[in-house]
């Protein structure tokens, strides 16, 4: 079991937790929050990330960028802990499981199959393409460097918003300063991870961002997600001022500026991982902090 709990990445949760979190903390502000899809929410958003986690295992051993050259955790495929054939069918029983977990959820915050149901169902089934196909498949998009897109998509926009609707079943378009700042954050994780990796990116063909644009454009690409993530914030902030307590997410900065530091001074894979950690309860404590400061 602990091999397949390596596999599961759970230290990414975090960062998953931290996306739908916001979404329901908007909704608590407007008075819609509701425990039951809180729960079913957050059991398909687990069940995605770590369907996301398997398949990228799964790819980046299939197409090489899991090789001896990878400085980085070992990963289950490549070490052999997994086999590629146990690693598969686990992939198919997450996808189940999320798409399950999914019609329930959509179910108990709409109560029937009606056209908004078909709509996130759709969306649902999205979800689970992009998490498969981001390093899985013939031309994985991950490998073209469209990561840090799809991320911005799904864990900000997706996440944040259409979290937020199963509860208010209404669109407010000023969710989505939030829904940025989640997603930036969410972007400067993979950012830093593709960082670590880059010089096996580069080797396995794998087109990263950093990969693209050089290790040096990539530390200002980080430093220019963290602060425009906050920038949103404090927008969202402004726009709906009625006290100090709503810029409470400022006290999370002083950790997003030591992860940007690390990413600059820190040019070894073992001294960069520590900080893939740090980036996610960072994001976390900021979205507490953010919606601590809405609701009271």
């Amino acid at each position: 079991m602990k091999k397949w709990l390596e596999a599961f990445r759970l230290r990414t949760l975090p960062l998953a937790m931290a996306s739908i979190g916001m979404g329901a903390f908007l909704a608590a502000s407007s008075g819609n929050f509701d425990w039951s899809i809180f729960g079913l929410c957050a059991l398909t958003t687990l069940f995605l990330q770590v369907l996301s986690n398997l398949a990228n295992d799964y790819g980046d051993s299939i197409h090489g960028a899991d090789s001896i050259d990878r400085t980085g955790p070992q990963r289950a495929v490549q070490s052999g802990a997994i086999t590629k054939g146990a690693m598969l069918r686990a992939i198919i029983v997450c996808s189940v499981l999320a798409l399950a977990s999914g019609v329930a959820l959509i179910l108990q915050a709409f109560g029937g199959f009606g056209e908004v149901f078909w709509y996130f169902l759709g969306l649902g089934g999205l979800s689970i393409l992009a998490a498969i196909t981001y390093t899985a498949g013939k031309k994985p998009y991950g490998y073209a460097g469209l990561g840090d897109i799809s991320v911005m998509i799904f864990f900000g926009f997706v996440a944040v918003m259409g979290s937020a609707y199963l509860y208010e079943q209404t669109i407010n378009w000023l969710y989505a300063l939030p829904s940025i700042s989640v997603g930036l954050f969410s972007v400067a994780v993979l950012n830093l991870n593709n960082i670590r990796d880059i010089e096996s990116d580069k080797k396995a063909g794998k087109k990263s961002v950093p990969v693209r644009i050089g290790r040096d454009a990539a530390v200002i690409y980080h430093w220019l997600l963290l602060v425009l993530g906050v920038a949103a914030s404090i927008v969202f902030a402004a726009i709906q001022f009625e006290g100090a307590q709503q810029l409470l997410f400022l006290l999370a900065c002083p950790l997003l500026f030591i992860n940007a530091r690390a990413v600059k001074i820190h040019t070894s894979s073992d001294r960069l991982d520590p900080f893939l950690k740090q980036m996610a309860l960072s994001t976390l404590l900021f979205v507490l902090l953010f919606g601590i400061g809405q609701i009271i």
